[in-house]
């Protein structure tokens, strides 16, 4: 798959990137024909990105389709995405996404994917989104074989793309930097799937300012949004503001990098959450959690320290998947709180007036919004309000943990970069995260990610082929 020339040989197609949207691209042009050579920036131990801690896929649906239950209409889709970005998306490529977002599914599934039914602990899930077998590892796995069976394709690794090589206003390769020093790699076209900017931690804490320095970075440790930046310096149309991303709420016991999925913390809705002064600052039920959880790693971002802890108790130990560690845990919230280093009696103030605030004659249903609320508090809680009164309680010190970042670089419907004087870039082409921010500029919805790479991969592919 790999052989010593491929420097001096020229190709129809480069992709940059070696997660999903890079492999589904490179997949889609070598089946019609292309010579294709994928540039990964990771050795081959580490490929795959961000793909590689994903789960499932997020599309519109008849009822009762594959291994998901009931319903999800396209009406239904497109709101979810326009209510959790605020209105912000590009709207025409968020209704396109909408209306073929069973292409990706069907294009995975012909190409070897096995899928699974949702865990039951899985919150709100089942109905929308649709599980891969063995999670993204086992996606990216079976793309690679096919890959590595295919002759005109190659993979390289350990390969870091520096910038395009332009020749007459059209993209005629890249610079890249191996174990040997820096060289040129030639191809009618490129397509960038590289990711964004989230490893850079410098770029970070120039975009977002010191509290950068407190984040967890639990996807990939390569994506250093290079190529984003370089598109960018080459005319391609900015999308989306800096200081925004996927970012959940994670143990800060994690490591600064590549914790993954098992970092995360999904106990939030189900007690409060404070910062280090023992004070609540949002809703944790403002909505279901797949619409909710991305927001919180940001609002954790904007508090002292950017720590924070969520306390529940006995009665709700169990409904969530729990995380790779095990919280604190104390027969009484003073206890618990000198564990957590935090004011006992700050925080037992916070949890007696979110006690009092609850009517408990209501009945508390995880299976949607339950309409079970505070009266009087600021915040207020919207839904899921049940008393923290059950010892043993619990509690896990939670870090702002970014995934990936909403800046990007804009495209049309066929993949093609977009230069600021709105005409498309001859040879330019992007898929997953360095364009998701045409349609995610603010919040998230599980299983979106997928959804947007593997469908702008394949028109990424089919586009560059033409």
């Amino acid at each position: 798959m790999i052989q010593d020339n491929y420097k001096s040989e020229r190709y129809d197609i480069i992709v940059v990137g070696g997660g999903n949207a890079a492999v589904v691209s490179a997949m889609n042009a070598a089946e019609r024909g292309k010579r294709v050579l994928v540039v990964e920036r990771a050795p081959e131990a580490d490929r795959g990105g961000n793909s590689k801690f994903t789960r499932n896929f997020r599309f519109a649906h008849p009822e009762n389709w594959g291994e998901m239950s009931g319903e999800y209409t396209q009406d239904e889709f497109l709101n979810d995405i326009l209510s959790v970005t605020h209105g912000k998306a590009d709207k025409a490529l968020a209704k396109d996404l909408v209306e073929n977002s069973m292409e990706p599914v069907k294009w995975a599934s012909n190409h070897g994917v096995k899928w699974q039914r949702a865990l039951s602990s899985t919150l709100h899930l089942s109905r929308t989104n649709q599980f891969i077998l063995g999670g993204g590892k086992a996606l990216l796995n079976t793309y690679y074989n096919r890959l590595s069976r295919m002759p005109n394709v190659r993979v390289i690794y350990d390969t870091h793309v520096e910038d395009l090589l332009f020749e007459n206003n059209h993209v005629k390769g890249v610079i890249a930097t191996g174990s040997s020093g820096q060289f040129n790699l030639e191809s009618e076209s490129v397509i960038l799937a590289s990711g964004g900017y989230e490893s850079n931690l410098a770029k970070l804490e120039e975009l977002w300012g010191e509290r950068a320095r407190n984040f967890i970075v639990r996807g990939t440790k390569h994506n250093s949004g290079n190529m984003m930046f370089a598109a960018m310096d080459k005319g391609a149309e900015r999308i989306g503001t800096g200081a925004d991303g996927h970012m959940v709420a994670v143990d800060s016991r994690a490591p600064k990098y590549e914790g993954g999925i098992i970092t995360r913390v999904d106990s939030i809705i189900f007690g409060i959450a404070v910062n280090r002064n023992c004070q609540r600052f949002f809703d944790e039920g403002e909505n279901i959690w797949p619409k909710r959880y991305a927001v919180v790693g940001k609002l954790v971002s904007e508090q002292p320290d950017q720590m924070a802890y969520t306390i529940f108790d006995s009665k709700s130990w169990g409904m969530f998947i729990p995380p790779l560690y095990s919280p604190y845990k104390a027969d009484t919230l003073s206890d618990l709180a000198g564990k957590l280093s935090l004011d006992p009696a700050s925080l037992e103030k916070t949890v007696s007036d979110y006690n009092r605030s609850i009517d408990g004659n209501c009945r508390f249903d995880i299976s949607g919004l339950d309409g079970c609320s505070t009266k009087g508090l600021d915040p207020e809680k919207s839904n899921w309000a049940r008393r923290i009164d059950a010892p043993p309680y619990y509690a896990y010190p939670l870090r702002p943990g970014l995934t990936f970042t909403y800046l990007g670089i804009k495209v049309n419907g066929k993949s093609e970069v977009v230069s600021s004087n709105g005409k498309k870039i001859d040879g330019l082409y992007a898929a997953g995260e360095i364009m998701a921010g045409n349609i995610l500029r603010e919040g998230y919805l599980g299983g979106l990610g997928m959804t947007i790479g593997t469908l702008f991969g394949i028109r990424a592919g089919e586009s560059a082929s033409q």
